[in-house]
């Protein structure tokens, strides 16, 4: 909703990235990620884009990677081979976006296949092995634009995966948030609905939902 009916459309350069935005009642609000400008010059970086289960970290992935084919950028796209849920090649987000990706069992094989490419995309990040930080790192060092998406927290609430170590090497880092399938609030939690004490479970709405903390915490 608007306040007093007033909305002053901004383009800021923060830490030279820039980023839309929306002043709303002398308040910035941040809107969509815009790729960094350097002018031609070719260098490496880390996105990592976390948050919850159904969040929009795969939508917001996908999105990121079809404006880099759309400047005909050079892009090889990775997910873990464990991750079958929708499709055992494509990343799929929840609402059934989708783009092509290389399935792999081990992170360093990135390296290899990440050859003569501008950008390097990364789906599920903390299903991968403790190698995928320094790998990372390895492609960014290279002149690589490195987005990776993956969950920052497990069902426990605890740090998930690698996802921390790889948002600590980041450039950027975008947090996303779900709506609390109990009341309706910003929810930043991934609830499991089923007992499996299982760190790692794959499933959709049959085995979780996004809660806020407060719900999180009435489990």
């Amino acid at each position: 909703a608007l306040i007093n009916g007033q909305r002053d459309q901004a383009f800021k350069i923060t830490n030279n990235l820039p980023i839309n935005s929306l002043t709303l009642a002398g308040k910035q609000i941040l809107t969509m990620f815009i790729e960094p400008n350097n002018s031609g010059e070719r260098r490496g970086s880390i996105e990592v884009i976390c948050g919850s289960m159904f969040s929009g970290k795969t939508e917001e992935l996908i999105r990121r990677l079809k404006r880099v084919k759309i400047a005909n950028q050079k892009v090889e796209i990775f997910k873990p081979a464990i991750d079958v849920r929708y499709d055992e090649v494509k990343i799929v987000s929840h609402d059934a976006t989708a783009i092509l990706s290389t399935p792999v069992d081990n992170s360093q094989k990135i390296l290899l296949m990440a050859q003569d490419v501008d950008v390097v995309g990364i789906d599920e990040a903390q299903f991968f092995d403790p190698e995928i930080a320094n790998v990372c790192d390895e492609l960014a060092f290279r002149g690589i634009r490195v987005i990776v998406a993956g969950l920052d927290m497990d069902y426990l609430g605890n740090p998930f995966g690698q996802m921390p170590f790889i948002m600590a090497k980041a450039d950027y880092v975008t947090k996303l948030h779900a709506i609390c399938q109990q009341c309706g609030s910003i929810a930043n939690y991934s609830y499991r609905k089923i007992p499996n004490e299982d760190q790692v479970m794959l499933g959709a709405t049959d085995v979780y939902e996004p809660r806020c903390r407060k719900c999180y915490e009435r489990k």
